[in-house]
């Protein structure tokens, strides 16, 4: 199955585990929750979905790489103890907690948190002595006689043996007693988290030209050959700051994370191409309606696929940034709403100060974030919106003591009033997108695959299901929403106190 796939295995097998019925005992006994095993090829995204489940169910996670790990630091170190049977006393080895255990525990005292994943990678690459034990734990959940603390549960991962010299392979008896998923590595999976994180648009439009790139592992004279899932990833990441900096991204960049010449330098080629389309083209003139099309439309009609694919990418990375912006105010407001609710509900009712109430929430958020922070069970959006909400609940806390509730509802009204031009302005360059696209392609090849994506993008997808665009309905009937689906989302996502 493909990444996206094995992740909604693996949440909804944890979620299962963690179940209990109304005396709160686990809906499955803890000794039939078997470990989950991921295998799969390296680079796909196994250790990444680990963050992002982390993330989502709000648990704890600790990560190790068994390759590093010796026996002794897997198992503790032995010590001798007096023990006695009757009359007869004796002395006796024991072992001090397991290193990985003993992090568990720590990691739970340290960020408050008492239910998390451990998460084991490179299981079936330990070291020999180290084996037999590892072999105990899948089957037990135990390292020598310390267990894994109740409401942690075990995840494991590795790479099948032809990608790897070191690897074990399991035998029936231990298979048995592992959940395993095999991952394969899909494109499609890969575009659609690449789309929701933001990846650079030249690496998304490359490999939607050459989906034969995206992954691949040869065996040459010189050694292993290979292009991955992450290998793009990181490229990605390092690209944006790079050319946020001013340096210079090229060939001797590239192969640094694409590492096989002939894709490397491929790549490096396009990113050239993409440059120039994105200088050429004036993406931003033309969504803002400020650019003389015809000339750049002739253009667009006569160039070749690849260029025409790119231009499609540059103009859904534009109008998706500005999508992501909005949805963002939007769920600030949305996090606004719901404090103010409360507390005006809270100030009729029990007669409690506003002001002291607003203040309040903004320690209690404040000191939650910092915890989620140092636990990293949160990710870098979530913690920018966070942020967010809380300043501006510092705001709103002292407007309130200084003008009363009155203001504070008047001055949310102005800031979800705010909202509505920068939809307007989204609204005007999705028509302007469309009119160009309609005016250099018609309703071919390209025209399909902006809308298509449009709908697929996470940010885009949201945008449009909480307030609408005119031109993307006229442009893709078959894909919209019913009219009471949009309804319904719209009651849902309703700003009003």
């Amino acid at each position: 199955m493909d990444i996206n796939k094995a992740k909604q295995q693996v949440k909804d097998t944890i979620e299962a585990y963690l179940a209990t019925d109304d005396q709160g005992r686990p809906l499955l006994d803890v000794s039939r929750q078997r470990p989950i095993f991921l295998v799969g090829a390296p680079g796909i995204g196994k250790t990444a979905i680990m963050s992002q489940i982390a993330v989502e169910l709000e648990m704890g996670l600790v990560s190790y790489s068994m390759t590093h790990h010796t026996r002794q630091s897997a198992l503790g170190l032995p010590y001798i103890v007096k023990e006695s049977y009757g009359d007869f006393e004796y002395e006796a080895s024991e072992y001090t907690m397991s290193e990985i255990v003993a992090s568990v525990y720590d990691y739970m005292r340290k960020h408050k948190v008492e239910r998390g994943i451990l998460f084991l990678d490179e299981i079936n690459c330990v070291s020999e002595t180290l084996y037999p034990s590892m072999l105990q734990f899948l089957q037990f959940k135990t390292f020598g006689r310390h267990q894994i603390p109740e409401g942690w549960i075990v995840v494991t991962a590795g790479n099948p043996p032809e990608y790897n010299k070191s690897v074990h392979d399991f035998d029936i008896v231990t298979l048995d007693r592992l959940k395993r998923i095999a991952v394969e590595p899909n494109l499609d999976a890969w575009k659609a988290y690449a789309a929701a994180k933001g990846t650079h648009p030249a690496v998304t439009t490359f490999l939607s030209i050459k989906k034969d790139r995206f992954y691949v592992v040869e065996a040459t004279l010189d050694g292993k050959s290979f292009v991955t899932a992450r290998g793009w990833d990181d490229l990605s990441e390092i690209m944006t700051i790079f050319e946020r900096l001013g340096k210079t991204v090229d060939y001797d960049l590239i192969i640094q994370y694409v590492q096989n010449e002939k894709i490397a330098r491929e790549f490096a080629a396009y990113y050239d191409l993409f440059n120039k389309y994105r200088e050429d083209y004036r993406i931003e003139e033309i969504l803002n309606g400020q650019e003389d099309v015809a000339k750049v439309s002739e253009r667009a009609k006569n160039a070749e696929f690849d260029e025409r694919l790119s231009l499609v990418g540059l103009m859904l990375d534009s109008l998706c940034g500005g999508m992501r912006a909005v949805n963002q105010d939007t769920q600030v407001m949305v996090s606004l709403r719901d404090v103010l609710r409360e507390v005006k509900a809270q100030a009729a009712e029990e007669g409690t100060d506003s002001a002291e109430a607003l203040a309040k929430c903004v320690i209690e958020r404040q000191s939650r974030l910092e915890m989620q922070v140092a636990a990293g069970t949160i990710t870098k959006a979530k913690r920018t919106q966070e942020e967010e909400v809380i300043s501006q609940l510092g705001e709103l806390a002292r407007v309130c003591s200084a003008e009363g509730f009155g203001a504070v509802e008047a001055l949310y009204g102005q800031m979800v009033g705010a909202i509505a031009p920068k939809t307007q302005e989204i609204e005007s360059r999705l028509v302007n997108a469309f009119a160009f696209l309609q005016g250099a392609f018609g309703d071919k090849q390209e025209m399909l695959v902006f809308t298509t994506e449009l709908t697929s993008r996470v940010d885009s997808a949201k945008y449009i299901a909480q307030y609408g665009s005119a031109s993307y309905y006229e442009h893709n009937e078959n894909m919209i929403l019913s009219t009471r689906q949009r309804d319904l989302r719209r009651r849902i996502e309703d700003l009003d106190l």
